[in-house]
């Protein structure tokens, strides 16, 4: 029997292996072809590149500012007064409970700047350098005030939000708010207030207070968790909302 019309074994393998490699290109070929969204994507380079350009004119206001107060001209304290007085007056406001103390530390605040502009290193921003002498400066108070009236602090905590003269304080639910803020540990409420009253960032918080980012965020979690344990006991907001 003769080998004429058959395959011999090396012939099919050469075979199979050609039929493979075909297969493996057409399916190659087949393959669509997927754009991933990443760093050469218009859009988040122009998104990259606006909040490039706003960071670096915060940062050069910033310094502008700090140079404005260092060089001991009243128009620097001016212009800080403009640009975060406000904001400085609700948070100590926030921090203390009533507005002839919140003056008093915003005060103490632009006195501590003036005395010790020479010692800004630009460690951090001018802004967190600023409201973190405010937050300090609110903590003495309070510490003060302690010390004056030979209270316990805790009674000190839970009675001072109640100062505020403005009539619709005496709102059953906003002074129920302010003594379930009272009853917070300290850093606790510091972080409460900073965040969700006065909108900084946890990385400013962390800044200002001179605790992590992930501290922050923590002390944030915690504070919302005993709030809510707090304002939902008996006599708490969610009571005084319902009389």
């Amino acid at each position: 029997m003769g080998i004429t019309g058959l395959a011999l074994p090396w012939q099919i393998t050469m075979a199979r292996q050609r039929a493979c490699s075909d297969s493996i290109g057409a399916t190659q070929e087949k393959r669509p072809e997927i754009h991933l969204s990443g760093t050469d994507d218009p859009a988040n380079s122009a998104t990259r590149s606006a909040d490039a350009l706003r960071l670096a004119e915060t940062r050069a206001a910033d310094s502008a500012l700090a140079a404005a107060c260092r060089s001991g001209r009243l128009g620097g304290f001016e212009q800080l007064y403009q640009a975060h007085g406000v904001r400085l007056r609700s948070l100590a406001m926030n921090l203390l409970g009533n507005r002839h103390d919140a003056e008093d530390a915003v005060q103490e605040t632009f006195l501590k700047v003036h005395r010790s502009i020479a010692n800004f290193k630009g460690q951090s921003s001018f802004a967190t350098w600023v409201y973190r002498i405010l937050v300090n400066s609110c903590y003495d108070m309070r510490r003060k005030k302690v010390r004056r009236q030979e209270t316990p602090a805790e009674d000190l905590e839970t009675t001072k939000f109640s100062e505020a003269p403005a009539p619709a304080s005496n709102h059953p639910l906003r002074m129920s708010i302010e003594r379930s803020l009272a009853r917070l540990s300290a850093q606790q409420r510091e972080v409460f207030v900073l965040a969700e009253i006065e909108g900084f960032k946890h990385s400013e918080i962390g800044g200002i207070l001179g605790i992590s980012e992930a501290a922050s965020k923590n002390a944030l979690f915690q504070a919302k968790k005993h709030l809510r344990q707090m304002l939902t006991e008996p006599g708490g907001a969610a009571s005084a909302a319902n009389r």
